[in-house]
């Protein structure tokens, strides 16, 4: 016989990815989920990582300006300490984060919060960028935002890098980085080729 689990009046929690290249509207559409929370009184803390600072130390921003505080960690074990009232919690640019995030964002669910995450999917090499995949596996809610490809219009999907640097991390925007869909990313990887 299968009894079913008592949780006695826990509320369910779960995880939310939101995903895609960069200038695609990621970070715009974790705020408006996190502002739509506290509009109907839930309690919300949001976390970024540190190295981010392009907006400043403390903000999330998006690219239309629109901004919440946040609280920058290098570490996730960090995001454990949320207080009991605090139902939604938002984490943006997650592919900065170490891999344990995975398993500390799977906690706060287990404990009945709702997580809202944000992040690059891919990088400017196309790959699978940081815990996002696995993030996307564990989470029961998942939204892929496309941006418009800067080349010719169609959607875009990739982060095309604008310099040469071959480090995975490079911190920028529009002055590093297109938007660019998968054939104009090709052609331009081409190119830099020959």
């Amino acid at each position: 016989m299968f009894l079913e689990p008592n949780f006695s009046g826990q509320r369910s929690g779960w995880i939310e990815v939101i995903c895609g290249s960069m200038f695609s509207g990621k970070t715009e559409e974790l705020i408006r989920r996190l502002k739509r929370a506290k509009i109907a009184g839930q309690s919300v803390e949001i976390f970024k990582p540190k190295i981010d600072t392009r907006y400043g130390e403390e903000r999330v921003v998006s690219h239309d300006s629109n901004s919440l505080l946040a609280t920058p960690i290098s570490d996730t074990r960090k995001i454990l300490n949320v207080a009991e009232e605090v139902t939604v919690v938002g984490l943006d640019e997650a592919q900065f984060f170490e891999m344990d995030v995975v398993k500390h964002v799977q906690t706060l669910a287990d404990r009945g919060k709702r997580v809202i995450i944000a992040g690059l999917d891919m990088d400017f090499r196309g790959e699978p960028f940081g815990p996002i995949c696995s993030l996307l596996a564990v989470a029961e809610y998942i939204t892929k935002v496309h941006a418009i490809c800067s080349h010719c219009g169609n959607l875009a999907t990739h982060s095309y890098r604008l310099t040469s640097e071959q480090d995975t991390v490079v911190l920028g925007e529009k002055d590093l980085y297109e938007a660019r869909c998968r054939r104009c990313y090709r052609m331009g990887n081409i190119l830099e080729l020959k």
